[in-house]
């Protein structure tokens, strides 16, 4: 399989392990964030970054929910040798990856890991009107610390949107490896870019606008997150584990329908437009402010024809001993 098409990951709060601070305006997947970053700018800073994580837990909440057919389709895809007891999310964000999982393998608890106490909370609610919080412990982390919090020896570690936003990627895959059960699994899902929602010859005036800004985008990603785009088996293998499959899911919802596929589609844009602001010409930033005017005739609200359009990869590896 080549992973050539991968290009940077998508949203980046997919549970990502958070790195807020460093201004990526990504999707969903996006950073769940270290919001106590802004400490230091002020209070009209502490609004924007609760305003941002609340955004930003919004946008994973509609991920799961759109594509969770997609996350079931991997949790069954998974090459295990028998059902996990113990399962280890790291970067859960607000629970998509949770809540499939435990869903998947009724007799699991899950330890849901992420830097972000918000994302934590509204993890644990959403246990408690699932009636699963007896099944789930939240763990608050920086997984760029060199020493992890005691999260117990997992039959499965469950990494969705998250490896690319470590510091030291090769560390925590080490980490991870010795965290495992013997013969435990380490599942790596990342998405490849931001999703596509638009037609190309939209919008009307500036058709292609939704490319160029994706351009602009990894442009930007390239620099700040050399990470994202990895080809994750070879990493896998330096690291001590032994590579047990990889699959690309491709992912095209028509939505035109759905109000879900909208809400995803705005929170995602608004995300997208905040990385690239600086970069896009009058003209573009212009037509996407027009789809991002909730009120106005050009809302990607009021569009029909929109869709969800990505692709997610999954390495499956075992640990070596």
């Amino acid at each position: 399989m080549t992973h050539a098409q991968h290009g940077p990951q998508h949203g980046d709060t997919h549970n990502g392990h958070g790195h807020a601070q460093h201004g990526h305006a990504q999707h969903g997947h996006a950073h769940q964030g270290h919001a106590q970053h802004g400490h230091d700018h002020g209070h009209a800073q502490h609004g924007h970054a609760r305003a941002d994580l609340e955004g930003q837990a919004e946008t994973l909440d509609l991920d799961a929910d759109v594509l969770a057919e997609h996350i079931a389709d991997i949790t069954t895809w998974l090459p295990l040798n028998e059902p996990p007891r113990h399962i280890v999310d790291l970067g859960c964000g607000t629970g998509a990856g949770t809540f499939a999982l435990l869903d998947r393998f009724p007799e699991a608890h899950v330890t849901a890991v992420d830097s972000s106490a918000p994302h934590l909370q509204r993890l644990r609610e959403k246990a408690c009107a699932r009636g699963v919080e007896d099944r789930v412990r939240t763990v608050q982390a920086d997984l760029d610390e060199t020493e992890w919090p005691d999260l117990g020896t997992p039959d499965l570690v469950w990494a969705s949107a998250s490896m690319h936003h470590m510091a030291d990627p090769d560390r925590a895959l080490r980490t991870v490896r010795e965290l495992l059960a013997p013969g435990g699994l380490f599942a790596v899902v990342e998405l490849a870019g931001f999703p596509r929602f638009l037609p190309a010859d939209a919008p009307e005036g500036r058709p292609g606008l939704e490319e160029r800004c994706h351009t602009a985008s990894e442009r930007y990603h390239a620099e700040h997150v050399p990470h994202r785009g990895a080809d994750w088996g070879p990493k896998l293998t330096a690291a001590g584990f032994a590579l047990d499959g990889d699959r690309v899911i491709s992912v095209n919802i028509e939505g035109s329908r759905s109000e879900a596929v909208g809400a995803y589609a705005l929170g995602s844009l608004r995300r997208l437009r905040r990385g690239i602001v600086d970069t896009l010409t009058p003209e573009d930033l212009t037509a996407l402010d027009r789809l991002l005017d909730t009120h106005g005739p050009g809302s990607v609200l009021r569009r029909d024809d929109l869709a969800v359009r990505t692709e997610r990869t999954v390495w499956a590896a075992r640990r070596k001993d």
